[in-house]
């Protein structure tokens, strides 16, 4: 069975392009629009098994992208988080957050490799 992604982007035209993809490539792909949800999803026992990676954006309203990947390390610590922004600068908030940092624009090939080796490396 193959785990679902959580996709975190207040960018409704952004989350929908990465779900199309990832949906045509067979994951079952579940959108937050908004950090604070997504925790909600993650701590929700039932919901928070099933999911096997989390791609997020960075900047959010509420959070950053490295604010919700440290709420989410004290729920899932070792779940695979994919962060994906336009600037590189912020690469350095991820620090020590076992995180994989991608740059905007993000290639669909370049997705699907990313999420690839994200679900298939040992949590």
């Amino acid at each position: 069975m193959t785990p679902s992604i959580l996709l975190i982007d207040d960018n409704a035209v952004q989350a929908a392009i990465r779900q199309t993809i990832l949906k045509r490539a067979g994951y079952f792909v579940t959108v937050a629009l908004n950090p604070a949800r997504a925790l909600e999803r993650l701590q929700t026992v039932d919901s928070s098994a099933e999911i096997g990676l989390v791609i997020t954006d960075h900047f959010m309203p509420g959070m950053t992208g490295a604010d919700f990947v440290r709420a989410l390390r004290g729920i899932r610590p070792s779940l695979p988080v994919l962060v994906i922004s336009g600037l590189d600068e912020v690469e350095d908030e991820y620090a020590d957050l076992n995180v994989t940092f991608r740059l905007k624009p993000l290639l669909p090939e370049n997705l699907l490799a990313s999420v690839h080796r994200l679900l298939q490396s040992p949590q």
